[in-house]
């Protein structure tokens, strides 16, 4: 499997973060701009990254929408759960703080990685949409699965967006209220699906999303560097 690692500048020891890829990386990692650059913008603000090819399993010819019917929540676990023992094994990197966060379709794998891996310390939801359902026949969802998380979550969520609907955010956060899980979402007037994603002119939304990025680094500051 494919795997992009994101290294900070300054030698040491650093807390680790598993960035799980958006859809539009499935035709290579560093050939997807946002991907890339969302590895090195976390790596430029301390933290080892480390970004799996999660979509290796489907064949190059298939189309992005069949790609991501034919996933499985399983399959998805191992490839991140790799990724977090690899960056766990670096001498660069303390294993006891590793965060995942994801975009997209990658957002929904920060969460199912949250409900499903108690070593995660933070985890960021970036726009995922498709919590409450699974991936794959006979397994929960992850929304099903909220009160299996162990650690702080921060979501991050466009007012104009489809998937996740404003109404599906709002079923999240009652399952995280419901549970009593701690978690901070962050909802943007004037933006949708994508609007973070420099690479993509008509849906980027400056503004909104250098709040966000400036969130998102403090919230994982705050859970995996004090």
């Amino acid at each position: 499997m494919e795997c992009l690692v994101a290294v900070p500048p300054r030698a040491g020891i650093h807390p680790g973060l598993v960035i799980a890829p958006h859809l539009p990386a499935d035709r290579g990692l560093k050939a997807d701009a946002f991907t890339d650059g969302v590895a090195d913008r976390y790596a430029q603000a301390g933290y080892v990254c480390a970004v799996p090819q999660v979509f290796h399993r489907q064949p190059p010819e298939r189309e992005r929408p069949e790609k991501r019917r034919h996933m499985n929540d399983d399959e998805v676990m191992q490839d991140l759960t790799t990724a977090r023992d690899l960056l766990a094994a670096r001498d660069d990197v303390d294993g006891g703080r590793i965060g995942v966060l994801g975009h997209c379709t990658g957002g929904r794998m920060a969460i199912l990685a949250a409900t499903r891996d108690p070593d995660y310390r933070a985890a960021i939801d970036f726009w995922g949409g498709g919590v409450n359902a699974a991936w794959g026949e006979g397994l929960p969802a992850p929304l099903d699965k909220v009160a299996d998380i162990a650690c702080p979550v921060a979501g991050f969520f466009g007012n104009e967006d489809a998937s996740p609907s404003p109404e599906d955010v709002d079923e999240l956060e009652a399952a995280m209220q419901r549970h009593g899980k701690p978690y901070e979402f962050h909802r943007y007037d004037g933006a949708g699906h994508a609007f973070q994603n420099f690479a993509n002119p008509e849906r980027f939304r400056p503004e909104a999303s250098e709040d966000a990025w400036a969130k998102a680094i403090d919230f994982l500051d705050r859970h995996l560097k004090s």
